[in-house]
């Protein structure tokens, strides 16, 4: 995170008593990153935060995945899979895995139950608001997410979504096998967003106030780093029944916490002729980073062609989540809302047949998408297999394998 934040009760000094209303000792618990050397945060409980009762192992959604043999460009269609039952399905348990390696994961979900209390302690996460509303409780206090919101998720912070509307809240997950944070150079040396970013701090909302919640006997779903062996992705998981609820924190202090960002704060970065996919970035981690293109001004050269020219990722792949507006460069290969395009490195990539033609003279693109560009190779996960689109790979040419 970029800026410091304190909430409720803390003691005017580190690692000093900070004692209860009735004279005993709150908990201090230090949560921070890269071992005491980089964002940490100080918190203050009212129970022991390492206390348990019991431990049993929590068996994950299907986190297997496959190659992208042969290597083709794919389109994904998300929506498909929503089933008639996502009043039962809940945003942590009914995540089904999309694209992943060894960096990142993509998962989507369709929810309208409350989920159980959960840590991840893989990675961050940056979560996706593609539609809907949820409250985002968690032990730094609660969050409200809404469409459009990015919700960044320091790993090993114990929360929960509770949907809040009538329709599914739909989530497009991002989880990292690293910490998620703004572009480098977007900040100073010090941590503040920078003149030439195209967000600042004030456009980052976390919790306004510490939550506590009474309870015993507590379950926490914990997803934790395992080996390959053992569960194929080297990701396993526990369940862990704390004997008081984890929500017991009375104040904290620091520079990690999660937050909610919304994809319309971002301002966009615009030139005479067309700007390369790094202008777009909003976030970054190890071996990817997360881009959004937004509603803009496009390219004024005279001459301009406001659409992509054709690229090559010579060392990355590209996934795109179309999650509202018209995506110009795709118009005609069938990629609508909720769809996800993979354009593989080694493979030669751009506008469909058309758009190019189509696109000069055009001063505004009304378009939403996120971009998550990795650097390893990505493979499709159980999701990404049951919603493709078989036709996609073929639609620059116009013909298909058995034409």
């Amino acid at each position: 995170m970029a800026f410091y934040r304190r909430l409720g009760d803390v003691p005017a000094k580190r690692h000093t008593q900070h004692r209860t209303p009735t004279g005993g000792l709150y908990h201090e618990e230090l949560m921070g990153e890269e071992g005491f050397s980089s964002d940490s945060s100080l918190l203050y409980h009212t129970g022991v935060p390492s206390a348990i009762v019991d431990a049993t192992e929590w068996e994950l959604p299907d986190l297997s995945t496959r190659e992208n043999r042969p290597l083709i460009p794919r389109h994904l269609q998300l929506h498909r899979l929503t089933g008639e039952d996502w009043k039962a399905v809940d945003a942590v348990t009914g995540r089904r895995l999309v694209l992943g390696n060894g960096d990142v994961r993509i998962s989507y979900v369709a929810a309208g139950e409350a989920s159980p209390l959960y840590r991840n302690a893989v990675g961050d996460e940056c979560v996706y608001v593609e539609s809907g509303t949820a409250t985002v409780e968690t032990v730094f206090g609660v969050l409200q997410a809404a469409e459009g919101d990015y919700v960044v998720i320091p790993r090993a912070t114990t929360h929960r979504w509770i949907p809040t509307g009538s329709d599914p809240v739909r989530l497009y997950a991002i989880e990292a096998d690293s910490h998620i944070a703004p572009p480098k150079r977007y900040l100073s040396r010090y941590g503040q967003l920078l003149e030439h970013a195209p967000y600042c701090e004030r456009d980052l909302h976390g919790p306004t106030e510490p939550l506590t919640v009474a309870g015993t006997d507590v379950e926490v779903l914990v997803k934790h780093r395992g080996s390959a062996r053992s569960s194929g992705s080297g990701i396993t998981g526990t369940r862990y029944v704390y004997p008081t609820h984890p929500f017991d924190v009375v104040g904290w202090d620091g520079f990690l916490y999660p937050y909610t960002f919304n994809i319309a704060d971002f301002e966009p970065i615009t030139g005479r002729v067309h700007q390369p996919p790094p202008v777009h970035q909003v976030f970054e981690g190890d071996n990817f980073v997360i881009c959004n293109f937004v509603p803009r001004k496009v390219d004024y050269h005279p001459l301009s062609i406001p659409v992509p020219y054709y690229h090559s990722n010579v060392d990355s792949d590209e996934v795109m989540f179309y999650c509202g507006g018209n995506y110009e460069a795709r118009k005609g290969s069938g990629i609508g809302q909720g769809s996800i395009s993979l354009h593989p490195g080694g493979h030669s990539h751009g506008p469909q047949p058309g758009a190019v033609e189509r696109s000069l003279g055009v001063e505004f693109f009304d378009e939403l998408a996120v971009m998550v560009d990795t650097f390893r190779p990505m493979e499709l996960g159980e999701g990404g297999i049951a919603a493709e689109d078989d036709a996609y790979a073929w639609t620059w040419s116009g013909r298909g394998p058995a034409s």
